[in-house]
């Protein structure tokens, strides 16, 4: 399939590597701790979001801080964040404001992720292996903005960069969707389940994508 690359999509392509792949069955693998290393995400759309679910899977042994998927414009670099601070927690960012989720974790196997967010209620829900974390609010009637540079295994400090070895991810992520709703109980099970449904601004079956530094795509090896 033949690609048609923006300025800012050329240089990231004389800088790393681009691809448009099906990547069922595979997975990003991060090896080390890196301050460079990451993958850029190109959505299927660009418009203001004023709801969103996001959806992945994440394999990692680390007990530091590190960012699961970062969304930045140019007016926020926490446009929309997933981060883990810390063992047992995790934050959710809308618009540089946050909230935090507690959980027992359990290290030993991958873990099946998925945020969403409604601007109409602030409502945001977290969902962790099938299971709904208690519901909390923030950013109600705000619009997430349509220009953002969408980032794997790196949390930005400012659009498109200003990474931070020690927030870098290391471990393995797959499954990545993003859709511009909000999923029901049923589609998160389904998904959960190993179901196909794809997201429409990111769809792991046909995602545009740009690899920089150390990342390597690999056979997904857990079930």
């Amino acid at each position: 399939m033949k690609i048609i690359l923006s300025g800012a999509l050329v240089l990231y392509s004389l800088l790393g590597t681009i691809a448009q792949t099906d990547l069922r069955k595979e997975v990003f693998v991060f090896p080390k701790e890196s301050s460079d290393a990451h993958v850029l995400l190109i959505p299927q759309m660009k418009k203001p979001l004023q709801n969103l679910t996001v959806c992945l899977r994440a394999y990692t042994d680390l007990n530091r801080s590190y960012a699961l998927f970062s969304y930045a414009t140019r007016t926020h670099d926490n446009e929309l964040l997933l981060f883990k601070p810390r063992v047992g927690e995790y934050n959710l960012q809308i618009g540089n404001e946050k909230i935090s989720f507690e959980i027992n974790d359990d290290l030993s196997y991958p873990v099946h992720i998925c945020v969403s967010w409604e601007s109409a209620s602030g409502i945001a829900e977290l969902w962790i292996n099938d299971k709904p974390l208690v519901r909390k609010g923030l950013k109600k009637g705000y619009l997430v903005g349509a220009e953002a540079k969408i980032i794997l295994g790196q949390e930005q400090d400012s659009f498109g960069g200003n990474f931070d070895h020690r927030q870098s991810f290391v471990g393995e992520i797959g499954e990545v969707h993003m859709w511009d709703f909000v999923l029901s109980p049923f589609q998160v099970h389904s998904l959960y389940s190993g179901q196909t449904f794809s997201g429409n601004i990111l769809n792991w079956g046909a995602l545009n994508y740009l690899i920089k530094g150390y990342v390597v795509t690999k056979p997904q090896l857990w079930s």
